[in-house]
């Protein structure tokens, strides 16, 4: 009956959210597909400016007009961030506006989310070879998960509810469906959710302390300037201390079902272990887990600031390391890091207690 509540209960978000999320106000623009079926370099000279644009044809591929050819410029202004140089059989996306007269299209970027496709493909097939059942209950965690942020976080935000409440509700959403679908309904799945909400929770404070102490903007690139300028009513910092809570999310669920299910595994093994043997057998499998998984948050992290990394060379050391984006992600990482550590106490307390007490192998519910 559990098993079959929770899967109702996905199943009704997966249907409903998209929902919820279309009353948003303003519609997305239409965009279509096209293929280029020619490029012409065209050499613009002006007294400020030298410029070049490529003249291009470009086969619909979707749309009204399917089929159709249309002929577009596409200027190159020589900042690679900026420019899409384009090529023969290479497939567009392409902004669509009716300008009164009829559709107007414009080069928006590449269309490039078949690498995804592939590479999602063998996510999923890896998944699904290696974990068997259980890969499929993560699959469809992650599923889950990715609605809840896409199709209620982000609706729940712009509709004016604070973030940081909005996100820790999500979470929490999300941390039990992932327990509960991969560990089952027991003990073990339920001490692992209270591990890894109190260690969010802790995290969120540490956030916005963080962000009060240290004067941070909530403003971390251009993507946050693009937001402002759609929504400037907006809570910014907030916005941020629900990212840090967000990234931190992933780990510090692996590591509370980590230490849940070694204490269990433990017990299962010796049922006359008592609460205090089994807490010290938590900490000593998580103080080997902090190591790699703190070092993981880390790195990550600073694969995505390589770039920002590259940059100190050239400018005062003192002025980079006071950077608001540099502290940002300085403090999202640390922050993450040290909600990974104090997971491991809050898991261990809890998993030795529920297990020892209300763990029954005859009313151990484990989806096989």
């Amino acid at each position: 009956m559990k098993k079959f509540l929770l899967i109702v209960f996905a199943i009704f978000t997966m249907i409903f959210m998209p929902a919820f999320a279309d009353n948003e106000e303003g519609k997305i623009l239409p965009s279509e597909t096209g293929v280029v079926e020619s490029v012409e370099y065209v050499d613009l000279e002006d007294d400020a400016v030298s410029q070049t644009k490529q003249r291009i044809l470009v086969k619909l591929l979707s749309g009204e007009f399917k089929g159709e050819t249309v002929e577009l410029d596409n200027m190159l202004t020589g900042n690679p961030y900026y420019d899409i140089k384009l090529k023969k059989n290479t497939k567009v996306i392409l902004h669509a506006e009716d300008n009164g007269n009829g559709i107007e299209y414009s080069i928006e970027d590449i269309k490039r989310a078949g690498t995804l496709g592939w590479l999602s493909l063998i996510f999923c097939v890896l998944l699904l070879y290696i974990g068997r059942k259980k890969g499929l209950y993560s699959l469809f965690s992650i599923g889950l998960t990715v609605i809840l942020i896409t199709h209620a976080l982000s609706p729940l935000i712009l509709f004016g509810m604070n973030p940081v409440l909005a996100t820790l509700i999500i979470c929490v959403i999300s941390t039990a469906a992932t327990m509960y679908l991969v560990g089952g309904f027991n003990a073990k799945s339920s001490s692992a959710v209270i591990g890894a909400v109190l260690s969010l929770l802790f995290a969120g404070a540490l956030s916005y302390i963080t962000m009060l102490t240290a004067h941070l903007t909530g403003f971390t690139g251009e993507n946050s300037m693009f937001l402002y300028t759609a929504h400037p009513e907006l809570d910014f910092i907030s916005i941020t201390i629900s990212t840090m809570i967000v990234a931190t999310l992933g780990a510090v669920m692996d590591v509370a079902m980590s230490i849940a299910s070694t204490i269990n595994e433990i017990y299962i093994t010796d049922e006359n272990k008592t609460v205090k043997d089994l807490f010290i057998s938590g900490m000593n499998v998580g103080r080997d887990i902090i190591g790699t998984m703190a070092n993981t948050l880390i790195l990550v992290y600073l694969g995505g600031s390589l770039p920002l990394i590259l940059l100190a060379g050239n400018i005062d050391l003192q002025k980079f390391i006071n950077l608001n984006q540099v502290v940002t992600e300085t403090a999202s990482a640390l922050i993450g890091s040290i909600a990974i550590v104090i997971c491991v106490p809050f898991t261990a307390i809890a998993a030795s207690e529920m297990i020892k007490h209300f763990s029954k192998k005859e009313e151990n519910f484990i989806i096989d």
